[in-house]
């Protein structure tokens, strides 16, 4: 299982790491596009999970499927979301602005001495299970489905 893991982690790692660098540098923060890229980040996961699967050796079960999307969405969402928060950080201190945060949210913010970084935590862990989760069920469909 490791070898499916591996070659489904770094196909889906640049994948994922592209996604990033175009949701961080293209997509301006607010509007529909936000929807999109989510919506697209899901089919990615659910396809590295497939990959993940499609790698293993004859004889997959759903289980295995399973287990190797997860650790190859776990892979590749820990480097990618890593990457995405690091930028995100790195632009928080430089201007001390969340992006699509008014100027009102931010004084509200630091009226409750709220630190902006702090808020990046729980959409990194709710981002890491959703990869995991998706990846899973893709590994775990196509296992099913072709065990051979």
């Amino acid at each position: 299982m490791g070898k499916a893991v591996l070659k489904a982690g770094l196909i889906g790692l640049v994948v994922l790491v592209a996604l990033t660098l175009i949701n961080q540098f293209v997509i301006r923060p607010g509007g529909a596009m936000i929807y999109v890229m989510c919506g697209v980040s899901v089919i990615v996961y659910l396809g590295l999970g497939v990959l993940a699967a499609w790698f293993l050796p004859p004889e997959r079960s759903p289980g295995k499927g399973a287990a190797a999307g997860a650790l190859a969405g776990l892979s590749g969402q820990a480097v990618s979301g890593a990457l995405g928060v690091t930028i995100s950080l790195i632009r928080i201190g430089r201007t001390g602005v969340i992006p699509g945060t008014t100027p009102e949210q931010m004084e509200a913010l630091a009226e409750l001495n709220w630190d902006p970084s702090i808020m990046m935590i729980p959409g990194a862990v709710c981002g890491l299970i959703i990869a995991i989760g998706v990846s899973a069920i893709g590994g775990g469909i196509l296992a099913a489905l072709k065990p051979d």
